[in-house]
């Protein structure tokens, strides 16, 4: 069994920045990505960003340059660093790992909200 426990969502006013982490642990066997996905209320989960191991990333468009995603490949946590928050980056951040010897194996975190309000 694998788990994944999110940490750093809070508050934050307009502009202001907020780190997020994610350590994974268990039956993971193999890494394959992680990442992070949002959902706003009543809104899709849509992804925020992944990154391999090996340091491949992938962004949503409209977030790069403000959020930045990093792996500690010997903790097996993933962080997302966000800069310059706007009202509209308000969501649960949920992270993600896929994994396994083929990587069809997924896991979730349970989420942790970021809220930017002044």
């Amino acid at each position: 069994q694998v788990q994944l426990v999110e940490s750093g969502g809070d508050l934050v006013q307009p502009g202001g920045s907020l780190r997020l982490s994610c350590a994974a642990s268990g039956s993971i066997f193999r890494i394959c990505t992680m990442g992070w996905y949002r959902q706003a209320p009543g809104k899709q989960r849509d992804l925020v960003a992944t990154m391999t191991p090996s340091g491949t990333t992938n962004y949503a468009d409209s977030l790069k340059g403000r959020f930045t995603i990093s792996v500690d490949n010997a903790k097996n946590t993933v962080y997302l660093q966000m800069n310059s928050l706007k009202p509209e980056d308000t969501a649960v951040y949920h992270c993600n790992l896929r994994y396994g010897r083929t990587c069809l194996s997924n896991a979730w975190g349970q989420g942790t909200q970021v809220t930017v309000s002044s």
